[in-house]
């Protein structure tokens, strides 16, 4: 790498370290930023009761150099996935941002989005303007697919957001974006070759200043306005992605329908442009902890389709769909304004500029959509209500 000191560059200083030249070359030579994740090795020693035995550390890293070749952030990982047994949590989580002449740039990785630290202090407290996220993410249908989530996020916390995903089918990875607070710019779903695409988009370098910043929003106000029904003699229950949800089936082309669980009860008026008989959409709330791959609490309101006309079905994977919605106006009594807006049409396709989000927390529709619908989702994380990391759970 290099590094600008007094009077040269010294790219031999801290060791060799080929990849991060040659990466540090790459942007150089080309007068662009490089933002790369690798790993980073740490020296320990036996004062620390967590050092190895190796006497190492090793963190799942993200690097970035500027347009000049420097090294201008590094990130170490603070919420591993359960599989990335190789790595070590750092002791505290690391907020890294850096300026540029066109805005304020932070960066995490991966799983770091589901979890407030790093990743909300970001945004809320640090006021970063876009957000840098290398990625191994596997798409998890019907609520957490990576161009999905992705863009729901950027949207929920009004930010720009550049996720650039590895590209591995034989473990469902794929799906990288350019995601802006008003919804995707350029986004890439392919689950039939291995090729990568290169996605290029114009984003406002600071946001919030933009006159099409999306307004605030009070994601309880317009459900909590509406009466409780009784609960539904038709509810039941499937799972989503481990959650064990209630839903209420969507039996008429059009109406209003309410489903409870615990204090989230979920609204939603629609109408669909035909009612078929070989497909099923229900509404589903759920209210809760997830506890596998990760614990972090959850609120979610979703209408989603089936895999098939078996209600046992609901919550299973669904790629495709045939039914199209001419409206739709979802809501919930959701109690954490950490809300992230998802529409997802059938082949796993994203719905830019065909939804908005009003002040009240109604996620609506009104000219129906470009494709079949696959869900529309209520994505709410409730932060306070999370167990401690587990670096600080066991000190």
């Amino acid at each position: 790498m290099f590094w600008k000191g007094p009077s040269k560059q010294q790219p031999c200083r801290f060791a060799p370290a080929p990849v991060q030249e040659r990466l540090s070359c790459m942007a150089r030579s080309n007068a662009i930023y490089v933002v790369a994740n690798i790993g980073d090795k740490k020296p320990c020693n036996s004062s620390d009761p967590k050092c190895p035995s190796d006497g190492h550390y090793q963190y799942n890293t993200d690097v970035v150099f500027d347009s000049e070749g420097k090294l201008v952030a590094r990130y170490h990982k603070y919420n591993l996935f359960v599989t990335e047994t190789q790595f070590d949590y750092p002791k505290e989580p690391e907020f890294v941002t850096f300026n540029t002449s066109f805005g304020k740039f932070g960066i995490f990785t991966c799983a770091d989005i589901l979890f407030h630290d790093p990743a909300v202090v970001l945004v809320s407290k640090l006021q970063v303007d876009t957000v840098l996220f290398p990625t191994a993410w596997m798409n998890t249908l019907p609520l957490l697919s990576a161009s999905q989530f992705h863009s729901a996020w950027a949207m929920g916390m009004g930010v720009n957001f550049l996720s650039a995903n590895i590209r591995n089918s034989s473990l469902d990875m794929t799906g990288s974006g350019i995601y802006g607070p008003n919804g995707p710019r350029a986004f890439h779903y392919n689950t039939e070759t291995e090729n990568g695409h290169l996605l290029v988009a114009e984003l406002s370098s600071h946001p919030r200043l933009s006159p099409t910043y999306p307004i605030a929003v009070n994601w309880s106000s317009y459900a909590t306005s509406l009466k409780r029904f009784s609960p539904d003699d038709h509810d039941f229950s499937g799972v989503i992605y481990f959650d064990q949800f209630t839903f209420t089936e969507l039996t008429k082309p059009e109406g209003n329908q309410t489903v409870c669980q615990k204090d989230l009860c979920c609204h939603l008026s629609y109408r669909m442009a035909e009612k078929r008989e070989d497909e099923v959409y229900v509404l589903g709330a759920f209210d809760g902890l997830h506890v596998v791959e990760g614990e972090y609490y959850l609120q979610i309101c979703t209408l989603l389709k089936c895999k098939s006309t078996d209600l046992k079905t609901c919550g299973q994977p669904v790629a495709t769909a045939h039914t199209s919605f001419d409206t739709f106006a979802l809501s919930g009594t959701f109690g954490t304004s950490y809300i992230f807006p998802e529409v997802l049409l059938t082949g796993v396709q994203l719905a830019p500029g065909e939804f908005q989000v009003l002040s009240d927390g109604r996620l609506i529709n009104q000219n129906g959509t470009s494709k079949p619908v696959l869900s529309v989702t209520l994505f709410g994380r409730w932060y306070e209500k999370d167990p401690p990391h587990p670096q600080q759970a066991f000190p």
